[in-house]
């Protein structure tokens, strides 16, 4: 989706030297948070992940705080005005110190992921593990988690690990597209 590039590229794209989460250094990065949170940026998000998760078999999608929020209740809101709503919920790094303490958030009382299939969501993937902390935390609360789906894949092994966890990635840009 062209549109969808331009904005990345305008928004969230730089180039320099940049260290990454991973603790790789990159002479590119993508912040993608600009691009989440801008109108059209958030629906652009949106709408091309949705075009891809309509081909899946999903009862979730979530990811970890803070890369998957913004897009998460994109989806969430599209999803429902289309007449075909996907829930949505959120794994926290950490459990709070108060309330509840629950690692997975936006789940009603009595709502549960036992036995639903779960597709992780993240703005980026360079070498996986904020997907793969999500899935494991889904994992052990009951979930089905075979698929992950990014806004942009680095193409950096976040594949490869992946799919040693377990878990195929899916994109709807990849780096190879603003280069």
């Amino acid at each position: 989706m062209q549109d969808l590039v331009d904005v990345i590229k305008q928004r969230s794209y730089r180039r320099g030297h940049f260290k990454l989460a991973s603790g790789a250094v990159s002479e590119f990065y993508f912040n993608l948070k600009p691009t989440m949170m801008n109108p059209k940026g958030a629906y652009l998000c949106a709408r091309s992940l949705l075009h891809i998760l309509r081909s899946e078999k999903v009862d979730y999608v979530g990811g970890l705080e803070m890369g998957a929020v913004p897009v998460i209740a994109s989806i969430a809101a599209l999803s429902f005005e289309d007449g075909l709503p996907i829930a949505t919920f959120f794994v926290r790094k950490q459990a709070k110190d108060h309330g509840t303490q629950d690692l997975v958030e936006g789940l009603a009382a009595g709502e549960s992921l036992a036995g639903k299939r779960v597709i992780i969501i993240d703005d980026v993937a360079t070498s996986g593990g904020s997907i793969i902390k999500a899935a494991d935390i889904a994992r052990a609360a009951g979930a089905t988690v075979d698929t992950a789906l990014v806004i942009v894949d680095r193409e950096e092994g976040a594949s490869e690990a992946l799919a040693a966890a377990g878990i195929k990635l899916l994109s709807a840009q990849k780096k190879s597209d603003f280069l």
